[in-house]
């Protein structure tokens, strides 16, 4: 961001949001939010089973939640989400309240923009897919209460999260360590504000050639920097727990300069 481009002003569904000229960036897309910029719903709306969701839906702030089979709140990994993206869908403007079951699935590329998620439930999102040019896009949003995973990256291709603010949380996004079939990953990640307590923004398979790139990533009130920006692994395919393969940038696998990582 240089000081020759001027801010645009969005107006409409911006202004609703509660997002202020501040939280804008100067290229027009939404900067990350911090707790007290969080938007407030439109309404309210009980999902007692999986919402299939294909093209484009814009959900003008409504609040979706669990209810029945996906009312328990629990970190069940075989629970349903309670959105399921088709592939090449987009989804806008929506808020996952409490309880979220498995938040939003991905079947392929798709579009996460302006999404919310107030208490991820097993995880906020994850990607599906098994084309290597598969493309997941989340710009925009944020999420909170994540006992594990807010990101869970299970599928082939190209994740990008820009523009995002996470707040409690393990793990920000995880190259799945120990799915039946694996892939190679790419994960790039900018703009970001991480709020502490999380372990780690990153967590990558090195085995199966998976790589990260990290740019602009805020890390809020981690005062010793005990957070990872990111953890390498050696995943499997067995279901075993992965073990640890070092940390840090190294130009291959974990791509970030120390400039990168910004501590307040």
């Amino acid at each position: 961001m240089t000081s020759s481009l001027r801010p645009r002003v969005l107006t409409g569904a911006a202004t609703a949001f509660g997002l202020s000229i501040g939280m804008i960036m100067a290229s027009g897309t939404l900067s990350p939010a911090s707790a007290a910029t969080w938007p407030t719903a439109s309404g309210s709306q009980a999902v007692t089973s999986t919402i299939s969701v294909s093209g484009t839906k814009d959900y003008g702030m409504l609040r979706l939640y669990g209810s029945g089979d996906l009312g328990t709140g629990s970190q069940d990994e075989d629970q349903g989400p309670i959105l399921q993206l088709a592939a090449g869908a987009v989804v806008k403007n929506v808020i996952i309240g409490s309880p979220a079951a498995d938040g939003i699935h991905c079947l392929g590329s798709c579009t996460l923009q302006n999404v919310w998620w107030e208490d991820v439930g097993e995880d906020a999102a994850t990607f599906l897919g098994s084309s290597s040019s598969n493309v997941y896009t989340v710009n925009g949003g944020g999420a909170k209460e994540a006992s594990d995973k807010v990101f869970q990256f299970n599928g082939a291709g190209t994740l990008n999260i820009s523009n995002f603010a996470a707040q409690t949380f393990g793990t920000f996004v995880r190259s799945c360590g120990n799915c039946k079939t694996q892939y190679k990953r790419t994960i790039n990640l900018n703009t970001i504000e991480a709020t502490y307590k999380g372990s780690r923004i990153v967590g990558i398979n090195t085995n199966y050639g998976d790589s990260a790139t990290l740019k602009a990533i805020t890390i809020v009130g981690d005062t010793s920097k005990k957070m990872i920006p990111c953890q390498k692994y050696i995943g499997n395919n067995t279901g075993a727990e992965p073990t640890t393969n070092g940390t840090g940038a190294d130009g291959t696998y974990c791509r970030y300069a120390s400039s990168d990582i910004t501590y307040k």
